[in-house]
């Protein structure tokens, strides 16, 4: 979640925020120009020379809100939004006011019909509207943004939380039966659980990589082969062309296996086989994971771990990303996508 210190104006330094604002106000300008047409014909000449006002008042605006954010932040809100809605009204207005002076001696003849004392009260106002609209539409914004991210990391949380004990105690205790009669083993899989955890750890302070995410996931079924042994058979079907140093959020693929495990080969008496199907579709990076299960209406839920890595997922790429899961009978299957061009 945002800290405390963080301003609560919304951030205009941005470019793509820049331009959106600069596409608004142009929408603004052709509306303006489209509903007070003269009947003798739309006015280029005019329509330009609006067009070049109202952009440049508008990026002044965003530069100087930019540049005053932290400072008007600091103001309590009662004041700083006024305060803030203000600025680019105060600038129109002088721009407004500069425009008449200088088409009244005829250096702007775009300008000089129209330019009446009337007329900047009325577009001072207009720029004051537009101004609240913008900086409102972007402070949701970054609320929103914020609320997706405090739910991902309060999902990682308590998948953290949640893979420590559930999953701690089995290996621990069948490493203790390894430890005399295979002490090479024993070994790899103290090994292996440490990767494990240390990811886990870690999962929400750094990005790990496909490749990474694939070998620990290797070390995890490794470690659930030491207590369902011959039960659990596991399928690696992998691209050729996948990008191993693709960057991912951590403890994606993980949670997704250990559904499979203990949502379905664990819980049936004679196993299963488990597939990994990871392939590059178009513009995204397929990962299918399927098992053996209960029928149905018997199987257990595995809702928790799914909303988890959907909620990561949406704050990560947006959009871009997905995670479908398919339950036919007694065969059950997870879809991840992930885009190739990447998320933040």
């Amino acid at each position: 979640m945002r800290p405390s210190a963080e301003p609560w104006l919304p951030d205009l330094c941005r470019l793509p925020r820049l331009l959106t604002v600069l596409f608004a106000t142009e929408l603004i300008v052709v509306a303006v120009a489209l509903a007070s047409t003269a009947p003798a014909g739309f006015d280029a000449d005019r329509f330009l020379a609006a067009s070049a006002f109202a952009l440049w008042t508008t990026l002044v605006s965003c530069v100087l809100l930019c540049q005053l954010r932290r400072p008007l932040s600091n103001w309590p809100r009662a004041l700083g939004v006024p305060a803030a809605v203000a600025l680019p009204m105060a600038v129109t207005a002088g721009f407004a006011w500069a425009v008449r002076e200088l088409a009244s001696g005829s250096l702007l003849p775009a300008f000089s019909a129209g330019q009446g004392p009337a007329g900047i009260p009325s577009i001072t106002l207009l720029a004051g509207i537009l101004g609240a609209c913008v900086l409102r539409y972007f402070y949701v914004l970054e609320q929103w943004s914020a609320q997706v991210e405090a739910s991902a990391r309060a999902s990682l949380d308590a998948l953290q939380a949640r893979i420590r004990p559930h999953f701690l105690f089995n290996s621990l205790n069948s490493i203790a039966s390894l430890v005399r009669i295979d002490p090479v083993r024993a070994e790899r899989a103290v090994e292996n659980l440490s990767d494990l955890f240390r990811a886990a750890l870690a999962a929400g302070d750094r990005d790990t990589t496909l490749g990474e995410e694939l070998e620990l996931s290797r070390r995890y079924l490794a470690i659930e082969a030491l207590r369902l042994g011959e039960r659990m058979q596991v399928d690696w079907q992998l691209d050729p062309a996948l990008p191993l140093d693709y960057r991912m959020p951590s403890l994606l693929v993980q949670p997704l296996l250990e559904n499979a495990v203990n949502h379905g080969i664990a819980r049936l008496p004679a196993g299963g086989r488990i597939t990994v199907d990871a392939r590059v579709e178009r513009d995204s990076i397929e990962i299918s994971i399927g098992n053996p299960t209960l029928p149905r209406r018997d199987a257990p839920s595995n809702g928790h771990a799914l909303r988890s890595i959907s909620q990561r997922l949406a704050y990560y790429f947006g959009p871009g990303a997905r995670l479908e899961s398919l339950a036919t009978g007694t065969h059950y299957t997870c879809v991840l996508g992930l885009p190739l061009s990447g998320g933040r």
